[in-house]
């Protein structure tokens, strides 16, 4: 399968994205009517946080996300394999540089937010190219893949750290260094790493790495994602962050980095991975003590 996967994203690397947008367009109908985990999940996740919306508008919306998520996958070899000249040219804006420039001009990094949201991969590839950058990287659940998923985040001079206490330092290192590091915000943590914070108004377990970085180093932290202009190429788009993110509460500071996701979707809501379990994790009281427990809506 492995080999099947990279030879598919090599093949499809030189294709032009009007192409990858046209599979795209066959493949988001078919995944939404006969992947059931994928249809209820972002249906159920629509609800959730659009519960006063028209039904049928958040079934468009869910085919349209599914597209999206369809689109993503099939530029992967375009992002990580595609010639550099070509990957760079397809970047038709990028709106927001200056919180970037103007951070690291005062001697501080920059945590760069980075929601599932657009081709998060064509993002890597602009950060690593113009600009010292670091993420946490975690390896593909299919083993055989984790040389060719490295090879394609780090070509443009990224360095990926692992997801444990090692790299972490290596992301304090590189804060202090001023340069910049990426974030998954949107990702549900592991017990004991995260703590319940709304998103669209419903409490997520949300990690709580961010305060404990901008605590020891003093850094800017804004959204950073690669908006799809389907058929024609990607938007940069780099927001500042919501205030609550500097706070030292924990809580107060999740509810910020939950409102700087918020605040990426409303781009372009179609454009957000909803069939992620955002909300698997839930408080439940029970005799004054919290009891966490799955959430039964998945």
């Amino acid at each position: 399968m492995a080999r099947a996967i990279e030879t598919l994203w090599r093949s499809l690397a030189g294709r032009r994205l009007a192409t990858l947008w046209r599979l795209a367009r066959l493949i988001g109908p078919l995944v939404h009517r006969f992947s059931r985990r994928e249809r209820e999940v972002t249906g159920t996740n629509l609800a959730q946080v659009y519960p006063g919306g028209d039904a049928a508008d958040r079934r468009r919306l869910a085919g349209e996300s599914l597209t999206h998520s369809a689109a993503t996958m099939l530029e992967i070899g375009f992002a990580w394999m595609g010639e550099p000249a070509r990957v760079e040219a397809s970047i038709l804006a990028v709106h927001g540089r200056e919180l970037l420039d103007e951070a690291r001009a005062e001697g501080r990094g920059v945590i760069v937010l980075a929601p599932h949201f657009g081709n998060w991969e064509v993002l890597n590839f602009w950060l690593s190219s113009h600009f010292p950058f670091t993420a946490m990287y975690e390896p593909p659940k299919i083993a055989e893949l984790d040389a060719v998923t490295r090879a394609g985040r780090e070509r443009m001079g990224a360095s990926l750290v692992p997801t444990n206490p090692r790299g972490v330092a290596a992301l304090l290192k590189a804060l202090k260094r001023s340069e910049a590091i990426g974030i998954l915000p949107d990702q549900e943590p592991n017990w004991g790493s995260g703590v319940f914070a709304p998103f669209f108004g419903r409490l997520a377990y949300t990690a709580t790495l961010l305060p404990k970085l901008v605590a020891r180093t003093e850094a800017r932290v804004v959204t950073g994602v690669a908006r799809r202009l389907p058929g024609r190429g990607f938007e940069i788009h780099f927001l500042p962050a919501d205030e609550r993110v500097y706070q030292a509460d924990e809580v107060e500071s999740a509810t910020g980095v939950n409102a700087c996701v918020e605040a990426a979707i409303a781009l372009d809501p179609a454009q957000y991975q909803w069939e992620y379990k955002r909300y698997r994790k839930v408080i439940q009281e029970q005799e004054g003590h919290p009891e966490h427990r799955r959430f039964r809506i998945y």
